[in-house]
């Protein structure tokens, strides 16, 4: 999700690999998410990207999702709109919109054409015609790695966490990958876990079938029903 990358020379940083070379397919980008490496750029303006391999992942629990009675009430309030796959650009381009931030051009370029053949996906928060928080990604299997968030209102993001997280288990998956743990992450029920567990999870959840797209548009108490059964 947003990811603060650490030192690249720190112990917890991660096993990076080469400069990805030659130029990334989107075929070679599915295949790395497969074998559970990904890549970023160091910079926006960097033309290069890494891959990495994380010695602790995040990852959001599927059912362990931490959902406060202020953000309940949010969600409850019903003032804003869910939509999915309508605005893939613009969320993807407002997780970019930072000071700082590893989605280059070329990322840029891959995502919308993994967007284009079904496998890249975003979920809209909106508030009458305006966009106040997204999270897009990429699906695989029973696999969701969730690339970003952001948000332009408050709760955007969090809004946007609980909709994906009820849209990933009606449809089917088994994992929720978030690559590195944020404080964000973590305060919504995040968790870090040991590399080996993470490749055991990935592979279980690569031989599911998913469908992002799937589940029928849900109402804030449904969602906050199967919320509290299982968090």
């Amino acid at each position: 999700m947003a990811r603060h990358y650490p030192s690249l020379d720190s112990p917890a940083s991660n096993r990076t690999m080469p400069n990805a070379h030659p130029p990334l397919t989107p075929e070679m980008l599915l295949s790395g998410y497969a074998q559970g490496i990904f890549p970023m750029a160091m910079s926006r303006d960097e033309p290069g990207l890494h891959w990495f391999d994380p010695v602790r992942r995040g990852i959001i629990p599927l059912d362990g999702l931490h959902v406060s009675r202020s953000l309940r009430r949010r969600v409850r309030r019903w003032d804003y709109l869910v939509r999915v796959n309508t605005a893939f650009s613009e969320v993807v381009a407002a997780c970019a919109a930072r000071p700082e931030t590893w989605i280059n051009a070329g990322l840029t370029a891959l995502y919308q054409e993994l967007h284009a053949a079904g496998y890249a996906h975003s979920l809209e928060v909106w508030r009458e015609d305006a966009l106040i928080g997204g999270i897009f990604g990429i699906s695989l299997g029973g696999a969701f790695f969730g690339e970003s968030m952001f948000s332009r209102q408050r709760d955007g993001s969090k809004l946007a966490m609980v909709w994906v997280v009820d849209r990933l288990r009606s449809a089917g998956f088994a994992l929720f990958d978030t690559q590195y743990l944020t404080p964000h992450l973590q305060s919504l029920g995040g968790v870090e876990i040991a590399r080996a567990e993470y490749r055991a999870r990935l592979a279980e959840a690569l031989r599911r079938q998913a469908d992002f797209t799937a589940p029928p548009p849900p109402t804030p108490q449904s969602v906050l029903q199967r919320i509290t059964q299982t968090s």
